[in-house]
């Protein structure tokens, strides 16, 4: 089987060089660019949540982009931070730091969704909410 067939694993090990990297004597390196490109990863599984999730999608997608962008001229996310907090951009719409946020909140909703997948016996998506049922 074609490697594009396995997206999960993509992410996977794309997450765990993150991993790596935080775990190593110089976590501060997170480069911008493995960042943004193993978030890139993720996007395809909004599609998976349906179209309720579409907003949240275009959303994240969006921000990943701005993330990619800054990764040309910005090496570690610690770099991108800093500047942003130099420049008292922290809270603005808009800002690589804000960007960086919620990216990392639209993982954690992925993640948790996914979760619920996992430990529910049946999931139904319904009108754009999930409902748990459970074989009689």
């Amino acid at each position: 089987m074609a490697d594009n067939h396995k997206p999960l694993r993509k992410i996977s090990e794309a997450f765990q060089e993150l991993e790596a990297t935080v775990n190593s004597q110089t976590p501060d390196d997170v480069e911008v660019s493995s960042f943004s490109r193993a978030c890139s990863l993720i996007s395809p599984l909004f599609g998976c949540l349906g179209i309720a999730f579409k907003f949240a999608e275009m959303d994240y997608v969006a921000k990943v982009n701005d993330l990619v962008e800054a990764s040309k001229s910005i090496g570690t996310l610690q770099a991108m931070v800093e500047r942003d907090v130099k420049a008292n951009t922290v809270k603005k719409g808009g800002s690589h730091t804000r960007n960086l946020l919620r990216v990392k909140r639209g993982i954690d909703m992925v993640k948790v969704l996914f979760e619920q997948i996992l430990v529910t016996e049946y999931l139904v998506l319904l009108g754009g909410g999930f409902w748990s049922v459970r074989a009689s």
